[in-house]
């Protein structure tokens, strides 16, 4: 009886020692049934990361609960939950959504007007008058203009006071971006400030600014490396979170 009890202990023993054990695992990354090519497969847990051959596939170690995420510039950043179930099935298929293409920044200036200072009622008096002296109305000689035309005074006082700004304040430009800011905006997606760094949405710009003043950001310039640029964030996090308990403190 002790015997089969040890066996039993020493069976499951080595089974959850092989299923803590790093697996080799191999996937292939897709976009509407193509394959994609460089795409960054990370494994957060581990602090690892390869890319993908020109076939979409790739190898990477990993563990049960690991975290892995995909990325791509020109796609959506996804994320994948490793189960013991992927581990054994060992050839995973990651579905990429691509971007849609973006615009231009487009800057808008107000360009202020001076109201026309016209009544309702003086406008209908100037058209009756129009009308009156009409020489196609009384003579039927065409003068150029159009009847029951388009009251082109009142539009124009219409879509005036519908564009008006209500306080006649300028429309301030944004600031420009710095080129630690362009490497985030197209390097780290916007739910990894949410999800991972648990920040307010309200809180992102400024945490962003408080990372850009330090100089390790003109490094992470020089030696592009979104593990790298993750691992400088997280950091900076545990710094501003501080900051943010010592002022309320």
């Amino acid at each position: 009886m002790k015997v089969k009890l040890l066996t039993t202990i020493s069976f499951f023993t080595y089974q959850l020692s092989v299923s803590q054990s790093e697996k080799l695992l191999h996937g292939k990354v897709i976009s509407n049934n193509n394959p994609l090519n460089k795409v960054e497969v990370i494994n957060k847990t581990a602090k690892t990361s390869t890319t993908t051959n020109h076939l979409g596939e790739f190898s990477i170690l990993v563990r049960s609960k690991d975290s892995l995420l995909f990325f791509s510039k020109d796609y959506f950043f996804t994320r994948l939950k490793i189960t013991q179930e992927n581990i054994n099935q060992n050839n995973i298929v990651i579905n990429m959504v691509i971007k849609p293409e973006e615009l231009n920044e487009v800057v808008i200036t107000n360009i202020k007007f001076d109201p026309v200072k016209i009544s309702q009622q003086e406008a209908d008096d100037i058209k009756l008058a129009k009308d009156a002296g009409s020489l196609q109305k009384y003579t039927g000689v065409y003068n150029g203009t159009i009847t029951n035309g388009i009251d082109f005074a009142r539009i124009g006082k219409g879509l005036y006071n519908l564009f008006r700004n209500k306080d006649d304040e300028p429309i301030k430009n944004k600031a420009p971006k710095t080129n630690f800011k362009k490497l985030l905006a197209t390097s780290i997606p916007n739910d990894f400030f949410i999800k991972d760094l648990h920040l307010k949405p309200e809180e992102k710009d400024l945490f962003i600014e408080f990372c850009d003043a330090d100089p390790t950001s003109e490094t992470l310039l020089k030696n592009n490396n979104i593990l790298s640029t993750m691992d400088f964030l997280f950091a900076k996090n545990e710094e501003f979170k501080k900051l943010k308990t010592d002022r309320i403190n």
